[in-house]
């Protein structure tokens, strides 16, 4: 039996043999180090010693995390800007509104709901989108019954109310891209990293499972290969239908 720690970068997982880690805690803001590697986004306090933050993204050419938010945040109000026309063709012709009115049924919602902040201004905005957002929400569902009665006065709760509520939610969205690095390290998790006496923190996207796997649960073993001088892989895992890449060594760049 081997137990591994299983995390996600983008849409890739990799797992990592527990006897490697010592610890898996929160990213934090790193002190830049001048002329470091490329792979290196800086170095932190740990414990009594100073150690070195590896980017896996970086190790395996993945665009940075902040990018990829940055798309999820343009995603997230394009879809809300298709709720709030398909609501207003629902008042202004009557047809049926198909789209969700519960804030945590939206893909906002649920990412909002998947969301731990550590950082105190993130917090702020953060709380600010969750109550602006459910606002819509509600705001959306009390459009809809008012217009069983009075369908003018639905359209003008909508150009008025629900439209505020819609462009706070917005708002609070553009903040959140104002401060994409304080986001990407409020989600971000460093495994710190111990093989040989060498210590230092692998920055990651999500922790996912600790698995305990069998041998025989192992695919493609033949394929050990190293994706480059600082990242070998072992082969791949078959855990419940879901193919995991296997690190067999980490290596922090000089």
């Amino acid at each position: 039996m081997i137990d591994l720690i299983v995390f996600s970068v983008g849409t890739n997982k990799y797992a990592v043999d527990i006897e490697n880690v010592q610890r898996i805690i929160q990213s934090t803001v790193l002190t830049v180090i001048p002329n470091a590697h490329e792979y290196i986004d800086g170095m932190m306090s740990y414990e009594d010693k100073v150690i070195k933050v590896v980017n896996f993204r970086k190790l395996i050419t993945l665009d940075p995390y902040d990018s990829e938010l940055r798309t999820l945040f343009v995603r997230l109000k394009d879809t809300h800007k298709e709720w709030l026309g398909a609501l207003k063709n629902s008042l202004e012709t009557g047809m049926d509104f198909k789209e969700t009115l519960n804030p945590h049924a939206c893909e906002l919602g649920k990412w909002i709901d998947s969301f731990t902040a550590y950082d105190d201004s993130v917090v702020l905005v953060l709380n600010e989108l969750l109550d602006y957002h459910k606002q819509l929400h509600v705001l959306g569902a009390t459009a809809l019954d008012i217009y069983a009665k009075n369908p003018t006065e639905a359209l003008d709760f909508l150009n008025k109310d629900v439209m505020t509520a819609y462009r706070n939610t917005m708002g609070a969205l553009d903040t959140f891209v104002l401060e994409l690095d304080l986001v990407a390290n409020s989600l971000q998790k460093l495994i710190i990293y111990d093989k040989n006496s060498e210590i230092f923190a692998v920055k990651v996207d999500t922790i996912e499972d600790i698995a305990h796997v069998e041998e025989s649960q192992f695919i493609n073993t033949s394929e050990e290969h190293s994706v480059n001088n600082f990242l070998e892989l072992s082969g791949v895992l078959d855990l419940d239908g879901v193919l995991i890449n296997v690190i067999k060594t980490v290596k922090q760049p000089s």
